[in-house]
């Protein structure tokens, strides 16, 4: 009976050697990495492609966010909110997308950094006190009222890129320097300390709308971090994206 219950649990071992590391992880995991594109993600661009959305942006933010929803991290359920840094301050490149009635919500002008860059964003940072803007997906907190008024909370879930948003700060607030006024006046909006600050008339309505729970994306076009992200890296660039 000895030499049984011995033989049995070296059968055991052996197994458990032979399992590569990769192995063991896959089957202990039920995450599943979303394709892009898929049928899904095509019908919800379709219905908002006409907005001026960047196509590649949106299959990363999407894909994202349902992974992120998979890891029961998204608790507002259906908002997803999408910056893109390659377009200019002067243009509105916040997008807040209802993914279950498959619409965009708003529209916005958005500032970055001091230190990203002038009218373009260029530099991006998880550093404190580098005074830039961070990529990488976000997921919204509580609301409160600070120095600049009604702000959002921001927690970042990009290591590396991002995770450092609370200690650097990093808030969703409105600012007077974000509006078409200030653009005409110097061909691009403020920069802030590294918030995406929002129109002050309209920032309260769209804090109220993303708050408690959605997922924000910060977009740029940057190799690294589609190599590096902890939540994008398995993705495969969508093709022919504009």
């Amino acid at each position: 009976m000895i030499c049984r219950n011995v033989l049995r649990y070296f059968f055991l071992f052996c197994l458990l050697f032979l399992l590569t590391p990769q192995q063991l992880t896959t089957q202990q995991s039920v995450i599943q990495i979303p394709e892009l594109p898929d049928e899904e993600t095509e019908l919800l661009l379709n219905n908002i492609k006409d907005t001026g959305i960047n196509s590649e942006a949106f299959f990363y933010a999407y894909g994202g966010y349902r992974l992120l929803e998979q890891e029961g991290l998204v608790a507002n359920n259906g908002i997803l909110t999408v910056i893109d840094y390659s377009l200019p301050s002067s243009a509105e490149r916040l997008f807040i997308i209802d993914i279950k009635n498959r619409k965009l919500l708003w529209k916005s002008l958005v500032a970055h950094g001091k230190n990203t860059g002038e009218n373009y964003a260029s530099r991006f940072s998880n550093r404190p006190g580098s005074y830039q803007s961070s990529l990488g997906f976000f997921i919204t907190g509580d609301t409160y009222y600070g120095q600049n008024g009604y702000s959002l909370i921001l927690d970042g879930l990009d290591t590396m890129y991002n995770e450092l948003a609370k200690t650097r700060a990093i808030v969703i607030h409105g600012a007077v320097y974000v509006s078409d006024a200030f653009i005409e006046n110097n061909g691009r909006l403020g920069r802030s300390f590294g918030c995406p600050a929002l129109p002050v008339q309209s920032c309260r309505e769209m804090i109220d709308l993303i708050k408690s729970g959605s997922i924000i994306f910060s977009y740029y076009p940057d190799q690294e971090y589609f190599e590096n992200s902890r939540i994008i890296k398995g993705f495969i660039r969508p093709a022919n994206t504009t």
